[in-house]
C-alpha cells in the first residue's frame, strides 16, 4: 500500500456507561406464577419506587433497612418477602411483623391476607392492645403462620410463653421510627432475642433519626439500605393556611372551609383527644357526615371508623395523629390542620397522605397569629411563598353538601365462619339481585364482616340477606 506520511493516528476510546436500573414489572422477579396471577387481580401492575427498590434484593435474602412514607407501597414489598420465605410443614410462627399501632397493624395483616390469597393454608393473627388476649391466644393456639402486632401485646405474649418465635425466618418493623417515639425501644430489642439468630430482618422508617441507626445495628446484619424520594410533589398538593382570631374560632370555620372546597374524603387533624371529639360531634351536628377516631376508643369502634372512611360510607375522619399513624387512605382528597404540629416533620408527614399516586391534593390548616413563626420556617423548608388568607373572609360560603355514596353493612359471620368476599358479593347479589357494580370494599374480621354497598340498595340488600343465606347459612345483617 502506498505511505500515507501526513496521516496521523487518533485513538478513540469510548466509554460505556451501564445504569442498572430498578426493575419495575413483578414478572421479573422470579415470583411463583400463582402469586404473580393473584397480583393482576389486584390490579398490582406495576412496581412503586419502593418495591423496585427493595423487592430484588428481599427476595434474595437480603435485610434491608428501607426509608419510605405510608402509601408507598412497602406492604407489599415485605409482605411479598415474607410469603416467598414460607416453608411448608414448619410447626410454628415463620414470621413476626412489628407495628406501632393497632390499625396500622390491622391493616398489613389485611393486605397480607389479600396478597396470600393464592398460596393454600396460610394464618396470619393480629395480636395488639386493646382487644381481647384469651381471644388472640386461642388463634396462636391454633398455629400461625404470620403474626402483626404491636410490641407490648407480643412481648406480654412472649413473656407468658403463649407465644414462640424459635421458627421466624423472616423479621419486619413497619413504621420503626413511630415505635420508638412511643417509647418501644426496650421492648423491640428483647422481642429480638428471642429471634432465631439466622433470619432475614427488614426495617422500614418514614424518617431515620440516631436512634433507628442504633436499632438497625442491633437487629439487621449487614443491611442493604434502600431509599426513595420523600419530597412533597409541590405541583400535586395545593397548601393554604388560614389565619383565625383564636383557637375557638376555629370551630366556627370549619364547615364554612369543607363548603367552599366540597372535598370528597378529607382528614381532619387535632392535637387532643377532646377536641377530636368535639369537632366530631359539631361537623355532625351540621348535617356532615363525619366519625372521629383516637386512642380512647375501643378497638372495634376504631375498626369501624376506618372502614367506614376508607368505603366511602363516610366523608370526614376526624383524627389524633397517634391514631392516623400509618393509616393509607386512597386518593385522599384533602388534608386539614384543624391544630398545627409543634414541627415540620409532623406536618409533612399529615399532608403527604395526599396528593399521591399522581393525584392532586389539597392541604387546608388553621393558624393563630402567636403561630406564624410556624409558616415562616415551613416557608424556609420548603424554599416557596405559602399562600396565607384569613379566615374571615370564608364568611358566605355555601354549605357542605356532599352526601355518602356508600352505606356500611354489618353481616355476623367472618373468618372463623370460613366466609370469603366472593361468598359475600354472591350471598348479596344471589338475594336482593343487585348488581356487583354496587357492591363496594368487604372487610372480614374473625368474627365478623363489613360491606359497603350503594346506599340507594342498602336497604334492599339488607331485607333480602335476612332473608337468605351466605353460604346456605342464615346471618344478621344491618347497618354498621
Amino acid at each position: 500500500m502506498p505511505s500515507t506520511p501526513n496521516c496521523k493516528y487518533v485513538e478513540f476510546v469510548i466509554v460505556v456507561k451501564i445504569v442498572y436500573l430498578p426493575v419495575m414489572n413483578f414478572n421479573s422477579l422470579g415470583l411463583a406464577p400463582k402469586i404473580l396471577s393473584n397480583l393482576k387481580t389486584l390490579n398490582y401492575n406495576a412496581m412503586t419506587p419502593i418495591q423496585a427498590k427493595s423487592l430484588p434484593l428481599i427476595l434474595a435474602g437480603h435485610d434491608i433497612i428501607g426509608q419510605a412514607k405510608t402509601g408507598s407501597g412497602k406492604t407489599a414489598a415485605f409482605g411479598l418477602g415474607v410469603l416467598s420465605n414460607l416453608i411448608d410443614n414448619v410447626p410454628g410462627i415463620q414470621s413476626l411483623i412489628l407495628c406501632p399501632t393497632r390499625e396500622l397493624a390491622d391493616q398489613v395483616a389485611s393486605e397480607l391476607r389479600k396478597l396470600a390469597r393464592s398460596t393454600p393454608n396460610v394464618k396470619i393473627v393480629t395480636t395488639c392492645g386493646g382487644t381481647s388476649e384469651s381471644l388472640q391466644a386461642k388463634s396462636l393456639s391454633k398455629g400461625a403462620h404470620i403474626v402483626v402486632g404491636t410490641p407490648g401485646r407480643v412481648l406480654k405474649f412472649l413473656k407468658t410463653k403463649r407465644m414462640q418465635l424459635g421458627y421466624v425466618n423472616t423479621f419486619v418493623l413497619d413504621e420503626a421510627d413511630k415505635m420508638l417515639d412511643m417509647g418501644f425501644s426496650e421492648d423491640i430489642t428483647e422481642i429480638s432475642s428471642h429471634l432465631p439468630r439466622k433470619r432475614q430482618s427488614l426495617l422500614f422508617s418514614a424518617t431515620f433519626p440516631k436512634e433507628i441507626l442504633k436499632l438497625s445495628e442491633l437487629i439487621l446484619n449487614n443491611a442493604k439500605t434502600v431509599k426513595v424520594d420523600l419530597a412533597i410533589k409541590k405541583n400535586l398538593i395545593k397548601e393554604i393556611f388560614y389565619l383565625v382570631e383564636d383557637h375557638d374560632h376555629k370551630i366556627k370555620y370549619l364547615s364554612k372551609l369543607l363548603g367552599k372546597y366540597q372535598p370528597e374524603s378529607t382528614v381532619i387533624f387535632c392535637k387532643t383527644k377532646i377536641i377530636c371529639d368535639d369537632v366530631a360531634h359539631y361537623l355532625i351536628q351540621k348535617g356532615i357526615s363525619a366519625i372521629a377516631i383516637h386512642g380512647d376508643h375501643e378497638q372495634k369502634r376504631r375498626t369501624l371508623a376506618l372502614t367506614k372512611f376508607s368505603n366511602g360510607s363516610c366523608l370526614v375522619l376526624v383524627a389524633t395523629d397517634v391514631a392516623a399513624r400509618g393509616l393509607d387512605i386512597k386518593n385522599l382528597k384533602a388534608v386539614i390542620n384543624f391544630d398545627l404540629t409543634s414541627d415540620i416533620k409532623g406536618y409533612i408527614h399529615r399532608i403527604g397522605r395526599t396528593g399521591r399516586q399522581e393525584n392532586a391534593g389539597l392541604a387546608l390548616s388553621f393558624y393563630v397569629e402567636q403561630e406564624t413563626y410556624k409558616l415562616d420556617a415551613l416557608e424556609k423548608h420548603q424554599d416557596t411563598e405559602l399562600i396565607r388568607h384569613k379566615a374571615s373572609h370564608l364568611k358566605g360560603t355555601k354549605p357542605f353538601k356532599l352526601k355518602p355514596k356508600n352505606t356500611t353493612l354489618y353481616i355476623s359471620g367472618g373468618r372463623k365462619d370460613k366466609i370469603r368476599p366472593g361468598d359475600i358479593v354472591g350471598g348479596i347479589i344471589g338475594t336482593s339481585k343487585i348488581e356487583a357494580q354496587y357492591i363496594g370494599d368487604i372487610n372480614i374480621l374473625d368474627t365478623f364482616s363489613y360491606v359497603a354497598v350503594d346506599t340507594r340498595y342498602s336497604d334492599q340488600v339488607i331485607k333480602a340477606l335476612k332473608n337468605g343465606k351466605i353460604k346456605k347459612r342464615k346471618y344478621r345483617v344491618g347497618k354498621a
